[in-house]
């Protein structure tokens, strides 16, 4: 399938989920988390649900990295340049939804993008050789290629893999793993995977 047939059908699969559904995916995605041996890496990037658009919850996961004691990252995207900036959150993050209902750190302590270690990608779809869908705009092809070279990219799905996405372009990045409520896909050999 291509990339635009792909929004259409897991936004519409997303629509229909219940908000029941979405906390169990979610809590399942999470518990999955804990078993990867990613424990010694220290910067975690994660995004903040668009709840109009169904998105994971990733409340579970925040619990998970304070729990461990990790600094957690989080973004503020400018539409106009297709650019996020990335802050720490702390207890003093306000967030505040933007006009595409995002949530987002109003300010704080900036953090640059080759500092985090593993980012938690959202998306709509992927595949089984690591591409994914997202929304179109190209905010996490450009983040995720200002990382260093060893950054883990971590996609987060409600649903399984697609066999393939057919108009993937040089400049889409591909995930390293992908977690579902029922699987762990690898796609990368990564040395302590």
């Amino acid at each position: 399938m291509n990339k635009n047939d792909l929004r259409i059908k897991y936004k519409n699969l997303r629509q229909s989920l219940s908000e029941n559904n979405i906390e169990e995916r979610s809590l399942a995605i999470a518990n999955k988390i804990i078993s990867l041996p990613i424990w010694e890496k220290n910067y975690f990037h994660i995004f903040l649900p668009i709840v109009e658009q169904k998105e994971i919850d990733t409340e579970f996961i925040l619990h998970l990295l304070a729990g461990k004691d990790k600094e957690i990252i989080v973004s503020k995207s400018d539409f106009a340049t297709r650019k996020m900036t990335h802050f720490l959150l702390t207890d003093n993050t306000k967030i505040k939804k933007n006009e595409y209902n995002i949530p987002e750190p109003v300010d704080g302590i900036e953090v640059p993008s080759t500092k985090i270690e593993v980012v938690f990608v959202p998306l709509l779809a992927f595949d089984e050789k690591g591409n994914r869908v997202g929304y179109g705009k190209g905010f996490y092809d450009q983040f995720l290629s200002e990382c260093n070279e060893n950054v883990l990219k971590i996609g987060l799905s409600l649903f399984e893999a697609e066999d393939e996405i057919i108009d993937v372009f040089e400049n889409d990045v591909k995930l390293d793993i992908c977690i579902t409520p029922d699987e762990i896909y690898q796609f990368k050999k990564l040395n302590y995977l």
